[in-house]
Order: structure tokens, then sequence, then C-alpha cells
């Protein structure tokens, strides 16, 4: 078992949830970071170690890291699959909705609160990483509006945009240090864990977290000389836009 390579994923429902059911089964030790209860107890029937944590913290990721090594060890990789975005607060639109409209909420739901989750992971997980030493892998999870603007979906987009750019600004900084820094873009809505259908959404247009999570595996596998900083998820059955 010491030899088992150890992993933490924030954001644990879901595609996180998805994430951790991978790496155990390929033999990882996992932890699952979340604020909620049923997420928590989520995690521990995958057989990971359950911690509470809040991603936009960047102290309390450094924390939880640093929990999660004295009970797995040397931690390898950590991914960010944790929702970024604020929601409907006061029932807006989706995204944001067009820019006459929108309100200062809006903006901090949909455009500040998806750009410091990824700052707050990445400065805490980057430091925790950097002062542990050794090769490792952060993963940030996005969405396709980190590709491009829609209308009505202009506030999102911009928080979108800031976490592709935190991003690839942070693979920059920390490659000198052996430490791997990707974005995993997922051009599509993702479908739920349980099989179940999206009302009004193509079901083949959706992305499978099962082979989202073999891509977060694909990176955590590369090594510092096959380092990606980059994918993009696009069903066949989805719009592509280069």
């Amino acid at each position: 078992m010491a030899d088992q390579q150890a992993a933490v994923v924030f954001g644990a429902r879901n595609l996180g949830r998805a994430i951790i059911d991978k790496l155990v089964a390929d033999g990882w030790k996992v932890a699952g970071a979340a604020r909620s209860d049923s997420t928590l107890e989520g995690v521990r029937e995958a057989g990971a170690l359950a911690l509470r944590a809040d991603v936009t913290d960047p102290d309390n990721v450094r924390d939880t890291l640093t929990e999660a090594a004295r009970e797995l060890g040397e931690i390898r990789l950590v991914v960010n699959a944790a929702a970024a975005y604020g929601g409907n607060r006061g029932g807006g639109h989706f995204g944001g909705g067009p820019i006459l409209e929108a309100g200062l909420e809006d903006f901090d739901s949909w455009t500040a609160a998806p750009a410091r989750a990824a700052y707050s992971f990445l400065n805490g997980a980057g430091r925790f990483v950097a002062d542990q030493g050794g090769p490792a892998t952060l993963i940030q999870v996005t969405g396709g509006s980190a590709r491009r603007a829609m209308a009505g979906r202009g506030l999102w987009a911009a928080g979108s945009f800031g976490v592709r750019a935190i991003t690839n600004a942070a693979a920059l900084e920390l490659r000198p240090q052996g430490i791997q820094v990707g974005l995993l873009v997922i051009d599509a809505g993702i479908a739920p864990l349980d099989g179940s259908s999206r009302p009004g959404m193509d079901p083949a247009a959706m992305a499978d977290s099962h082979q989202i999570a073999d891509a977060v595996l694909f990176l955590a596998k590369q090594g510092t000389q096959a380092a990606t900083h980059e994918i993009v998820v696009t069903p066949l059955a989805e719009t592509w836009v280069p």
C-alpha cells in the first residue's frame, strides 16, 4: 500500500464523484473534499477519505491538503471539480442574463465567483504542492464558456475566461518546479451520474462523467516529459466550435 499514489478531489458530487470512483478503481488513495454532509457521505461510500472544505478559501484549500497528506501520504494529484458559479440567486437568468439587464449581484455570482474559486484553488493547492516538493498535477475543471461568449451568458463567459487565464498563468509559473497544471474544459452539459435525463437536453449531447474521469486519469499519469495544459471534451452529438 505504501507505493500507492494519493489524490484529492474538491467538489465530490456528480463529476467529482465519478473522478473519485475512477481513481479508487485504479488503485489510488483518494480524499474527496466538499461542504455538504450528503456529498461527504457519498465520498465515504466510494471508499475515499471525506474532508469538509471550502474551495473559495485558499488557506482552507491548503489546510485540507495538509490534512489529506497526513492520512494518505504525499499528494500527487489535486482536482477542482466544484461548481464555480454562484447560480441564479434572486431568480435571475442562467449565465447572468443580457448585459443591459444584469445587476452587480449577477456579476458577483457569474463572473467574480468562478474566477475567485479558480484563484483560491490554484493558490492554495499550488503553495501546498510546491512546499511538498516533487512532481504533482493540478487540474481545474471548467465549462465551454471558457472558450467563447454567448448572448445572455456574457457574465458567465467573463468568469470562465478568467478561470482559463488564471489556470494558464499557474501552468507557466509552476512548470519549472515539475508541477503540471491543466485546464479540463467540458464543452457540454454533464450527464447526471445516476443515468437520469435532463428535460430538454439530448442525452447523446451530454458529456459522460466516467469518460471525463478517464481524461483526468490520463493527465495524472502523463509525467513531466509529456505535460498537457488544456483538454477540451465535446460529445460528437454536441455542436463543436473550433
